[in-house]
């Protein structure tokens, strides 16, 4: 795995470039060995997940994100440099709170979400695998 490839991966999907996000941690996972697989996998779940979102795609952002944090929850607390903790609870809370909507209202959450981006999840790293 090249550390410099995720963290552009990382970078891209706290920066909101979710398509670009998945483009450069698809690649990772491919070469990934099976254990890390799944923890790649989820990573790319949450970031399609928002991608959908962005597309006021309800369903798919609903799947997605239910998807990658069930993959996610394997890697607990912290995995490879990432507090999973951290995104976990931000990707839940997401997917929770599109689980209150109806779908009929994404357009009008996805508005909100532009004026108020901190709502989406982010990837915060830390030193250790403590």
């Amino acid at each position: 795995m090249s550390t410099a490839a995720f963290l552009q991966g990382i970078a891209e999907f706290n920066q909101q470039e979710f398509y670009a996000c998945h483009d450069t941690l698809e690649a990772i996972w491919m070469e990934a060995t099976e254990s890390e697989k799944r923890f790649y996998q989820g990573i790319l779940q949450v970031a399609v997940g928002c991608y959908h979102l962005g597309n006021s795609n309800w369903r798919g952002a609903v799947m997605l994100l239910g998807e990658g944090v069930r993959r996610l929850r394997d890697y607990t607390p912290t995995h490879q440099g990432v507090n999973v903790d951290q995104l976990l609870m931000d990707s839940l809370e997401l997917l929770t709170t599109l689980q209150k909507i109806e779908p009929t209202q994404i357009q009008e959450f996805v508005k909100e979400l532009e004026e108020d981006d901190h709502i989406l999840p982010r990837i915060i790293t830390v030193n250790s695998e403590g």
